[in-house]
């Protein structure tokens, strides 16, 4: 029973949430408006004319935050799992990538920097006229701070788990038959 009513709710927020950013909505949530602006005068501009509205959107706005909200959690988690499908089906993709949403902030900053650091040297091959295709490996933090500290001191760069630290402009095949 408790499925049910899951998703009994989570078709009403659906609904209303498509319902209320229909165009059709906004005309008639300015039609009240207006009618209430209207009304002023009748009601000599009253305090009990002005606490009618808001109190009908106040009411209104807090139903529809968990309506919109619920959807938009449903919708997100869809598109993650749709992302984290292509990333498990794609060769050479990092399935290390799969839960990163479940990383903490500083850990996001670490990985959005690893990443940036890729575009950058992307954007530097395309200038350079050649392509910026292929998949090249993304180091890790460590591995990063190390050619950080041996390009300080001159030292030459450190061995890199195996992995040449060229990076690859190879295109690789981009999903594997089964």
């Amino acid at each position: 029973m408790r499925h049910y009513r899951r998703n009994l709710f989570a078709r009403f927020a659906n609904r209303t949430a498509h319902a209320v950013g229909h165009p059709f909505t906004f005309i008639i949530a300015l039609a009240v408006v207006i009618i209430w602006a209207a009304t002023g005068p009748l009601f000599s501009f009253s305090d009990t004319w002005q606490l009618v509205i808001n109190t009908g959107t106040t009411i209104i706005t807090f139903l529809m935050v968990f309506l919109i909200q619920n959807t938009q959690n449903r919708d997100s988690q869809a598109m993650q799992l749709k992302l984290d499908e292509l990333i498990r089906a794609v060769e050479g993709a990092h399935n290390a990538l799969l839960d990163i949403e479940q990383l903490s902030d500083q850990e996001l900053d670490e990985a959005r920097q690893r990443y940036g650091r890729l575009a950058e040297e992307a954007r530097e091959q395309m200038q350079h006229g050649r392509a910026d295709t292929g998949s090249p490996e993304v180091e890790t933090a460590i591995e990063h701070e190390r050619q950080l500290e041996a390009k300080e001191s001159g030292r030459p760069e450190p061995f890199s788990h195996g992995r040449s630290t060229r990076r690859s402009t190879r295109r690789r095949p981009t999903s594997r038959r089964r």
